[in-house]
């Protein structure tokens, strides 16, 4: 009965997020917001040469926990943002339902209603024409 869960295209996928990442001003201080791509590219390249030859496990262990939490910061905040919408574009297709429903069955309330209404009017009335009559 369950589906198999469908692609949205509008979550992003792990590599896109660390795509996306990769030359943020984070991993290049100073420089990184307002170095222009190739020149980013160079910075990059150049740190991660020097953190290959020089960084201890300790400052790996570092990196890695900054770059878990941004990631995770990211995708928790993108997911929050779809959930979002789903939940909204679902309540919106209840509500809809739910107010059809309710305005048919009003509808058919007040046409009853309406309907005993001049059904006794029209009843009362003759019985007074008919009481005048004798």
């Amino acid at each position: 009965m369950s589906q198999a869960p469908s692609f949205d295209a509008s979550i992003p996928v792990l590599t896109e997020v660390l795509k996306a990442d990769v030359l943020n001003d984070d991993l290049l201080p100073g420089e990184g917001a307002s170095a222009s791509p190739p020149r980013r590219a160079e910075l990059a390249a150049r740190l991660e040469e020097e953190a290959i030859d020089t960084w201890t496990d300790a400052e790996w262990e570092a990196m890695e926990h900054r770059v878990s939490t941004r990631i995770m910061q990211r995708l928790l905040s993108r997911v929050d943002f779809v959930l979002e919408q789903r939940i909204k574009d679902s309540m919106a297709e209840v509500l809809n339902h739910a107010l059809r429903d309710l305005t048919n069955e009003v509808r058919v309330g007040l046409h009853d209603t309406i309907e005993k209404i001049v059904a006794r009017a029209v009843t009362q009335e003759l019985i007074h024409l008919q009481a005048r009559k004798k």
